[in-house]
């Protein structure tokens, strides 16, 4: 196995914290891992982006010029990687803030809601990464559900674990959330 992802959004989002999880939960299964984020100077508002890859083999590089999965939570992200995927590679779009609709035949692509099922569905608008994430890997096992609890409960600390059942809560509404929904 050797998959990249690219998770790109605006500060606040919680892109980094999205990429974090999903590369400790692959550390945890035993898979060679890089998590490389890149960030604006703004906390919040300017832009966010990170590459991770989880592979069976040693990583070479851990940038990714043309990635298997690409994760966009922002209109400007969906129009900058978005066509650097590969072929066959799958979008999954936070239809919520995204209202353009990507074509392109060569690609998968997954439409969630995250917004409205992070602020309606589980209450938090701040689990909007975790509602993407379980989407995710509802459609695309790279990682074990039970890996991703054991990731948030090895990055969450101190008064941070209260956050671990409503983030699981959010992972969970995501993942149920993707039947019927991939596109080609």
């Amino acid at each position: 196995m050797h998959v990249e992802t690219i998770v790109a959004g605006f500060g606040g989002q919680g892109i980094l914290f999205l990429g974090r999880v999903l590369a400790t939960a692959g550390m945890i299964e035993g898979y060679h891992v890089s998590w490389f984020p890149s960030y604006g100077p703004e906390m919040r508002g300017g832009t966010a982006n990170c590459v991770v890859i989880i592979s069976d083999q040693e990583i070479g590089s851990t940038l990714s010029d043309h990635p298997d999965i690409c994760i966009v939570m922002n209109e400007p992200s969906l129009r900058r990687y978005a066509p650097s995927l590969k072929p066959g590679g799958l979008l999954v779009i936070n239809s919520s803030l995204i209202a353009q609709n990507y074509q392109d035949p060569t690609i998968h692509k997954l439409e969630v809601p995250g917004n409205e099922i992070a602020g309606n569905e589980i209450g938090d608008p701040r689990t909007l990464n975790m509602v993407i994430l379980g989407a995710l890997i509802g459609y695309h096992s790279t990682v074990k559900d039970e890996s991703i609890r054991q990731a948030l409960e090895d990055i969450l600390s101190g008064k941070k674990r209260e956050l671990i059942d409503i983030n699981m809560k959010a992972f969970y509404a995501g993942k149920n959330s993707i039947s019927q929904k991939v596109t080609r």
